[in-house]
C-alpha cells in the first residue's frame, strides 16, 4: 500500500510538472492567473489554439466527470468517518446509523449530500474551492503533528506501515502545507477560521456529554 501510493504520487507529480511546461508554452501564466483560473486549459485551447472548441469542450466535461468522481469518493470516506466518531459518541447517533441490508451509513450519506450540494449551489466557485483547498491543507498539518505525537506517546501501537525519517518528514509536511495556507487570500483564511470556530464549539459542546471516550 505505501509503495503504491508514493508510486501513484510520483507519477502524478510528473505528469502535472510537464502539464504545466506544455500549458504555459500555449500561453503566458499571467494569462491563467487573471482570466483562466480553475479553467486554464479550457482558457488556453479556446484563446490560442483556433478550430479546436470542440477540444475544449471534451476537456471541460471530462474535469467535471473527474470532480464529480473525487466528490463522491471524499463524501463516501467522510460518511465512514462520521460513523465511527458517532459510534464513540462524539456526534449524535443519526450518524452511525446503517442500512438493514447494505450495511453502510445511509443516513449520514444523506445528510452529507444535502449539506455538500447546497453549500456548492450557494457559495461562489472560488471560495468554496479556496475552503477546500484550506481545509484539505489544515488535515495534513494534523495527521503530521499527529505522526510525532503517536511516535512518542503510543510507541508500541500496531503499525501495518510506518512513516519514514520521523520527525523530519512530519515537519516538512507541516512546513510545506502551512506555507500554501499562507499562500491563500486573507478572505479564504478568515473565513475558514470563523468556520472552524464554530465547528469545534458546536462538536466539543455535544461530545463533552456524550463521549464514550472519557475514561
Amino acid at each position: 500500500m505505501p509503495r503504491g501510493i508514493l508510486g501513484s504520487l510520483v507519477i502524478c507529480t510528473i505528469l502535472y510538472v510537464l502539464f504545466s511546461w506544455v500549458l504555459t508554452g500555449v500561453a503566458p501564466y499571467t494569462d491563467f492567473v487573471k482570466s483562466g483560473k480553475e479553467a486554464s486549459v479550457a482558457y488556453a485551447i479556446e484563446t490560442y489554439m483556433h478550430g479546436y472548441h470542440w477540444l475544449s469542450t471534451l476537456v471541460t466535461v471530462a474535469i467535471l466527470a473527474g470532480f464529480s468522481s473525487v466528490i463522491l469518493v471524499m463524501l463516501l470516506g467522510q460518511s465512514r468517518v462520521f460513523y465511527t466518531m458517532a459510534t464513540d459518541g462524539l456526534l449524535p447517533k443519526v450518524f452511525c446509523e446503517l442500512h438493514p441490508k447494505w450495511r453502510t451509513p445511509y443516513k449520514s450519506n444523506m445528510i452529507l449530500f444535502v449539506f455538500v450540494g447546497l453549500f456548492a449551489g450557494f457559495v461562489p466557485e472560488s471560495v468554496a474551492g479556496n475552503l477546500t483547498s484550506i481545509g484539505t491543507l489544515f488535515a495534513f498539518i494534523l495527521v503530521s503533528i499527529g505522526v510525532v505525537i503517536l511516535r512518542k506517546a503510543d510507541p508500541n501501537r500496531p503499525r501495518p506501515f510506518r512513516t519514514p525519517l520521523v520527525p523530519v518528514v512530519p515537519i516538512l509536511g507541516v512546513l510545506v502545507c502551512t506555507a500554501m495556507i499562507v499562500g491563500l487570500d486573507s478572505a479564504t483564511q478568515i473565513t475558514a477560521l470563523i468556520w472552524m470556530v464554530i465547528g469545534l464549539i458546536i462538536y466539543f459542546s455535544y461530545s463533552k456529554n456524550n463521549s464514550k471516550l472519557k475514561a
